[in-house]
C-alpha cells in the first residue's frame, strides 16, 4: 500500500531539509567531492563514446585522464600566467583609462568635463573603484588559490574524486535506481531523464560554447594587438551563459581599450568590432542552435536568481549545486503543473465525472 501525499510529504521535506542542512554545515567539506562529481558528469558522455568504439570502462577512464593531464600542463605553463597578469594589469590600469577617457572628453567637449563637472568624478570615481574592488577580489582569490589547502583540493583531492566517480557512474546510477520506491519509480526517473536533458543541454552545451566563444574572442583580439586580449576573451567567454550578455560586455570592453590604443586607426577598431559582431553570429546560428537546442528550460533569469540565492545562503558549493537545483526545481515546477491541471482543482467538480 502506497504512502498517502501527507506522509510523502514528509519524508521527501525530511530529505531536503537534510540536504540543506549538510550544504550548509559541510560547505568546504563538501567542495572537492562537488566538483569532482560535476567533472564526472560532464565528462560521462565522453566515456560512453570511448566504451562504443571499444574500450573498457577503465580504459576510457585512463584515457580522458591522460587527456586532463596534458590540457591541464599546457594551460599552466602557456594560458595560466599570461591571463593573470593581463587581469592584474587591466585592474591596475583602470584608473589610468578613466583619466585618458576624460582627457578625450575633455579636448572635444570642454564644457562638459570641466574639473567640478559631475561627469568628471564620474570618471575618476568608477576607475578608483574598479581599481580598488576588483584588487580586492583578485587578491582574495589569488591568495585563496595559493593556499595550500586549496591547492592540495585543486590538484589531488578534485581529480582523483573525478576519476573515480567517472569510472563507477554507471554503477552508481544503477545503485542509485535500484533504490528508488518501486511506487514512484517510472515518475522518479522520467523526471530524472528530463533534469539531465536540461543539464546535458545548458551545462554541457553552454560550457562548450563559453569555451569556444572565450577561445575565439582572446585568439582573435591576441591577433590583432590589442592589449589585454587574453583577459577581455576570458571575461567575454565566462559570461556568454547568459544570451547577449558576453557579447556585450566584451564587446564594450574591447572595443573601450581599442579606442585608447588605436585611435586614429579605425581598420584595427572595426576588426576588433567586427570579431564580436561575428562571435554573436557564430553563436546565435549555429554554436547555441547546434550544442544547446532550443529548449532548454532553464531561462537566464531563473539561473541568475538561483546563482544568487544559493551563493549567499551557502557561499561558492551553492553557487556549483545551484544550476542542477536550478534545473530540478523547473522539472518539477513542470510536472506539478500538468498534474494540477489533470485535477479536479483546475478542472472542477463537474469534469470529474462520477469520479
Amino acid at each position: 500500500m502506497s504512502l498517502s501525499v501527507q506522509d510523502q510529504v514528509k519524508y521527501w521535506g525530511f530529505a531536503a531539509i537534510l540536504i540543506i542542512a549538510a550544504l550548509w554545515s559541510l560547505g568546504d567539506v563538501l567542495l572537492p567531492f562537488v566538483l569532482g562529481g560535476a567533472i564526472a558528469y560532464f565528462l560521462d558522455p565522453v566515456a560512453d563514446r570511448l566504451e562504443r568504439m571499444g574500450l573498457s570502462r577503465n580504459a576510457a577512464t585512463g584515457v580522458i585522464t591522460v587527456g586532463g593531464i596534458l590540457v591541464f600542463i599546457i594551460a599552466t605553463l602557456l594560458i595560466v600566467p599570461t591571463l593573470v597578469k593581463q587581469m592584474a594589469d587591466l585592474i591596475e590600469t583602470a584608473p589610468q583609462l578613466a583619466s585618458d577617457l576624460g582627457t578625450f572628453l575633455k579636448q572635444r567637449f570642454p564644457d562638459a568635463v570641466n574639473e567640478d563637472s559631475l561627469l568628471r568624478k564620474t570618471l575618476t570615481t568608477i576607475g578608483e573603484t574598479v581599481k580598488a574592488r576588483g584588487g580586492e577580489v583578485f587578491d582574495t582569490v589569488m591568495g585563496s588559490a595559493m593556499s595550500l589547502f586549496n591547492m592540495v583540493v585543486l590538484l589531488v583531492i578534485v581529480p582523483v574524486v573525478a576519476v573515480y566517480m567517472l569510472v563507477d557512474w554507471d554503477q552508481m546510477m544503477s545503485r542509485i535506481d535500484d533504490l528508488l520506491p518501486r511506487d514512484h519509480a517510472p515518475v522518479i526517473r522520467r523526471l530524472a531523464g528530463e533534469i539531465d536533458a536540461t543539464l546535458a543541454s545548458f551545462i554541457r552545451g553552454m560550457g562548450t560554447v563559453c569555451l569556444i566563444l572565450g577561445t575565439y574572442y582572446a585568439v582573435s583580439l591576441m591577433l590583432v594587438g590589442l592589449n589585454f586580449g587574453l583577459a577581455v576573451g576570458f571575461i567575454a567567454g565566462l559570461v556568454t551563459f547568459i544570451p547577449y550578455l558576453g557579447a556585450l560586455i566584451g564587446g564594450a570592453l574591447a572595443i573601450g581599450l581599442a579606442l585608447f590604443q588605436f585611435w586614429g586607426d579605425w581598420t584595427s577598431i572595426g576588426i576588433v568590432a567586427a570579431i564580436f559582431v561575428g562571435g554573436q553570429m557564430i553563436e546565435g546560428n549555429y554554436l547555441t542552435p547546434k550544442l544547446v537546442g532550443n529548449s532548454v528550460g532553464l531561462q537566464p533569469v531563473w539561473l541568475l536568481l538561483a546563482l544568487s540565492v544559493f551563493g549567499s545562503l551557502f557561499g561558492f558549493v551553492g553557487m556549483l549545486v545551484a544550476v542542477p537545483l536550478a534545473a530540478a526545481l523547473g522539472v518539477i515546477a513542470r510536472f506539478a503543473t500538468e498534474e494540477y491541471k489533470k485535477g479536479r482543482l483546475y478542472l472542477g467538480i463537474s469534469a470529474g465525472g462520477d469520479n
